[in-house]
């Protein structure tokens, strides 16, 4: 009887090991990476840096007129790469290519898109960008809740318009573009996500689901297109100071660990090329690790409890501002 307890004991211990193994291994290659771009110019001074030269000259930025989208234009712009900005409002495009190209003496071009109207987004721009070597894409664009609610609240439009934009769009255009790199031999493709991947997210159910897509989409796309010398990388930023999380004003206020847009995207463009999975910022890293290490219910139920007191913040936010209109 002792010698089967112990076979058992044994066999559990085993077990354990290999699952701790494995885990901390997943973990290890993110940090090593991680320091593999922060020390490369010491000890890899001939390594092809210039994301033109690795590239190409021309980069697409879906949802490039706020947030991280616009921040982005910049860093890649900064760079040395001309840019096309794609967007669904005309006037906020003219204003952020004007605004790139007297910054940084690049060329632009704006595409009007609307992608919550599916493929004929997807078409409008194939045929606008016919003549552009396009060797970076950035798939940005993104829908989220208005602010925390439960799926019976959320009107049928806005849930087909977020599965549309946040998984269509993403996938439709690296269809396209992925084609047209293979041939080529080279480009980027860069997919942003968001930590909400982690778990399932009551409150922000669809949203949570469609970046849990992204997720699995670029990890199997960067497999299938490894063999090409193509790049897919996968960002997961956390929380950022931007107007998709406008409904709290604990979100407004940049900090360590919610930095505005400008500086998160200076963060994350360095990563292009040298890390194939990152969060872009290196607190959200530290976040993404430890919420990484906690069981999948228990996030979720941290989720949702976070998510109910934004909920909060919101209705606190609307009602104040219903007793200051009728002060006036």
């Amino acid at each position: 009887m002792l010698v089967e307890c112990s076979v058992y004991s044994l066999l559990l211990c085993t077990l354990g090991c290999i699952v701790i193994f494995f885990f901390l291994l997943g973990n290890l290659w993110g940090l090593l990476q991680a320091t593999r771009a922060i020390l490369a110019p010491f000890f890899l001074p001939h390594e092809e840096t210039s994301l033109v030269k690795k590239y190409g000259t021309w980069a697409l930025i879906t949802g490039s007129t706020d947030g991280i989208g616009k921040a982005y234009a910049h860093e890649l712009a900064k760079r040395g790469l001309n840019i096309v900005l794609v967007s669904r409002n005309e006037d906020k495009l003219q204003k952020v290519a004007q605004e790139l190209e007297l910054k940084h003496s690049v060329k632009t071009k704006i595409i009007t898109a609307d992608f919550s109207m599916g493929p004929k987004a997807i078409n409008v721009i194939k045929d606008e960008i016919r003549i552009f070597d396009i060797g970076i894409l950035v798939n940005n664009v993104g829908k989220n809740y208005d602010y925390p609610m439960f799926l019976h609240e959320v009107s049928e439009k806005d849930l087909w318009d977020i599965i549309n934009i946040n998984v269509g769009a993403v996938t439709l255009l690296s269809r396209h573009f992925v084609e047209e790199m293979k041939k080529k031999g080279r480009g980027a493709i860069v997919n942003v996500s968001s930590g909400s991947e982690l778990q399932p997210l009551p409150l922000m159910t669809v949203y949570a689901a469609t970046k849990a897509y992204i997720k699995s989409f670029t990890t199997a796309l960067r497999y299938e297109y490894a063999k090409d010398g193509l790049t897919i990388q996968h960002l997961s930023p956390m929380f950022i100071n931007t107007k998709m999380n406008q409904f709290s004003h604990r979100l407004q206020v940049s900090s360590t660990f919610v930095p505005d847009a400008t500086t998160y995207a200076k963060y994350a463009a360095s990563t292009l090329g040298k890390m194939d999975v990152s969060t872009g910022y290196w607190t959200h890293g530290i976040q993404y690790f430890f919420m990484n290490m906690v069981p999948v219910w228990m996030r979720t139920y941290i989720g949702g409890h976070l998510n109910k007191s934004f909920r909060q913040d919101y209705f606190a936010s609307q009602a104040k501002q219903e007793i200051n209109a009728k002060l006036k």
